[in-house]
Protein backbone atom coordinates (compact mmCIF):
# COMPACT_ATOMS: atom_id res chain seq x y z
CA UNK A 1 0.00 0.00 0.00
CA UNK A 2 1.89 3.52 -1.06
CA UNK A 3 -1.48 5.50 -1.58
CA UNK A 4 -1.62 8.52 1.46
CA UNK A 5 -5.39 9.48 -0.08
CA UNK A 6 -6.35 6.17 2.16
CA UNK A 7 -8.17 6.95 5.11
CA UNK A 8 -6.38 6.15 8.00
CA UNK A 9 -8.45 4.03 9.78
CA UNK A 10 -9.61 1.61 6.44
CA UNK A 11 -9.24 -1.89 6.57
CA UNK A 12 -6.40 -1.49 4.54
CA UNK A 13 -4.42 0.99 6.64
CA UNK A 14 -5.60 -0.52 10.19
CA UNK A 15 -6.88 -3.44 12.07
CA UNK A 16 -9.56 -3.53 14.35
CA UNK A 17 -8.08 -3.35 17.36
CA UNK A 18 -5.92 -0.08 16.40
CA UNK A 19 -9.71 1.42 15.68
CA UNK A 20 -10.54 -0.28 19.49
CA UNK A 21 -7.59 1.97 20.67
CA UNK A 22 -8.09 4.78 19.23
CA UNK A 23 -11.52 5.19 19.52
CA UNK A 24 -10.98 4.54 23.12
CA UNK A 25 -7.83 7.38 23.39
CA UNK A 26 -10.53 9.83 21.44
CA UNK A 27 -13.38 8.66 23.97
CA UNK A 28 -11.05 9.52 26.72
CA UNK A 29 -10.89 6.22 28.84
CA UNK A 30 -8.27 4.13 29.68
CA UNK A 31 -8.59 0.13 29.13
CA UNK A 32 -9.46 -0.44 32.35
CA UNK A 33 -12.29 1.92 32.32
CA UNK A 34 -13.41 -0.11 29.08
CA UNK A 35 -13.62 -3.16 30.58
CA UNK A 36 -15.39 -2.10 33.26
CA UNK A 37 -17.90 -0.40 31.46
CA UNK A 38 -18.43 -3.24 29.30
CA UNK A 39 -18.00 -5.91 31.87
CA UNK A 40 -15.24 -7.62 30.63
CA UNK A 41 -11.53 -8.41 31.84
CA UNK A 42 -9.01 -6.03 31.41
CA UNK A 43 -7.03 -8.82 29.43
CA UNK A 44 -9.82 -9.22 27.18
CA UNK A 45 -9.87 -5.48 26.07
CA UNK A 46 -5.92 -5.44 25.69
CA UNK A 47 -6.70 -8.75 23.46
CA UNK A 48 -8.73 -7.12 21.11
CA UNK A 49 -6.29 -3.94 20.57
CA UNK A 50 -3.82 -6.62 19.90
CA UNK A 51 -5.73 -8.31 17.40
CA UNK A 52 -5.39 -11.60 19.70
CA UNK A 53 -9.66 -11.70 19.45
CA UNK A 54 -12.71 -9.48 18.62
CA UNK A 55 -15.54 -9.19 20.93
CA UNK A 56 -18.95 -11.06 20.17
CA UNK A 57 -21.88 -9.05 18.71
CA UNK A 58 -23.51 -7.77 21.67
CA UNK A 59 -20.08 -6.34 23.40
CA UNK A 60 -19.21 -4.94 19.83
CA UNK A 61 -22.93 -2.81 19.96
CA UNK A 62 -22.00 -2.13 23.77
CA UNK A 63 -18.51 -0.91 22.71
CA UNK A 64 -19.41 1.02 19.58
CA UNK A 65 -22.38 2.81 21.55
CA UNK A 66 -19.40 3.67 24.43
CA UNK A 67 -17.04 4.92 22.02
CA UNK A 68 -19.50 6.96 19.89
CA UNK A 69 -18.56 5.22 16.48
CA UNK A 70 -20.52 2.67 14.23
CA UNK A 71 -19.78 -1.21 14.75
CA UNK A 72 -19.46 -1.11 10.98
CA UNK A 73 -16.62 1.05 11.57
CA UNK A 74 -15.04 -0.50 14.66
CA UNK A 75 -15.04 -3.66 11.85
CA UNK A 76 -13.68 -2.29 8.87
CA UNK A 77 -13.09 1.63 8.88
CA UNK A 78 -16.32 2.08 6.84
CA UNK A 79 -18.98 4.00 8.50
CA UNK A 80 -19.14 6.47 11.61
CA UNK A 81 -15.82 6.80 13.30
CA UNK A 82 -12.79 9.43 13.79
CA UNK A 83 -11.65 11.63 11.50
CA UNK A 84 -7.64 10.89 10.00
CA UNK A 85 -5.22 12.23 12.51
CA UNK A 86 -4.53 16.02 10.63
CA UNK A 87 -1.02 15.43 11.48
CA UNK A 88 1.20 12.86 11.23
CA UNK A 89 4.64 12.94 12.88
CA UNK A 90 6.02 10.44 11.47
CA UNK A 91 8.16 10.89 7.80
CA UNK A 92 6.02 9.72 4.77
CA UNK A 93 8.19 6.48 4.77
CA UNK A 94 7.63 5.44 8.04
CA UNK A 95 4.09 5.67 7.61
CA UNK A 96 4.04 3.61 4.23
CA UNK A 97 6.43 1.12 5.72
CA UNK A 98 3.86 0.91 8.66
CA UNK A 99 0.74 0.86 6.62
CA UNK A 100 2.21 -2.48 4.49
CA UNK A 101 2.96 -3.91 7.79
CA UNK A 102 -0.57 -3.65 8.91
CA UNK A 103 -1.22 -4.97 5.53
CA UNK A 104 0.57 -7.96 5.64
CA UNK A 105 -0.13 -8.31 9.45
CA UNK A 106 -3.96 -8.42 8.22
CA UNK A 107 -3.41 -10.89 5.68
CA UNK A 108 -1.64 -13.08 7.60
CA UNK A 109 -4.64 -13.62 10.08
CA UNK A 110 -6.67 -14.11 7.33
CA UNK A 111 -4.57 -17.45 6.22
CA UNK A 112 -4.09 -18.24 9.86
CA UNK A 113 -8.49 -18.45 9.31
CA UNK A 114 -8.31 -20.40 6.34
CA UNK A 115 -5.33 -22.85 7.79
CA UNK A 116 -7.72 -23.40 10.87
CA UNK A 117 -10.94 -24.17 8.59
CA UNK A 118 -8.43 -26.62 6.54
CA UNK A 119 -7.32 -28.43 9.42
CA UNK A 120 -10.73 -28.45 10.85
CA UNK A 121 -12.33 -30.02 7.30
CA UNK A 122 -9.26 -32.85 7.32
CA UNK A 123 -10.39 -33.67 11.44
CA UNK A 124 -13.44 -34.48 10.23
CA UNK A 125 -12.42 -36.42 6.87
CA UNK A 126 -10.17 -38.52 9.31
CA UNK A 127 -13.06 -39.04 11.90
CA UNK A 128 -15.37 -39.64 9.05
CA UNK A 129 -12.62 -42.59 8.25
CA UNK A 130 -11.73 -44.01 11.30
CA UNK A 131 -15.65 -44.66 12.35
CA UNK A 132 -16.07 -46.53 8.93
Amino acid sequence: MTDESNDWYSQEAATFGDRVAAAREAAGLSQKELARRLGVRLSTVRGWEDDRSEPRANRLSMMAGLLNVSMMWLINGEGDGLASPEEDPLPRDMRLLLADLRSLRADLVSKAEQVARMEKTLRKLVQETTDV
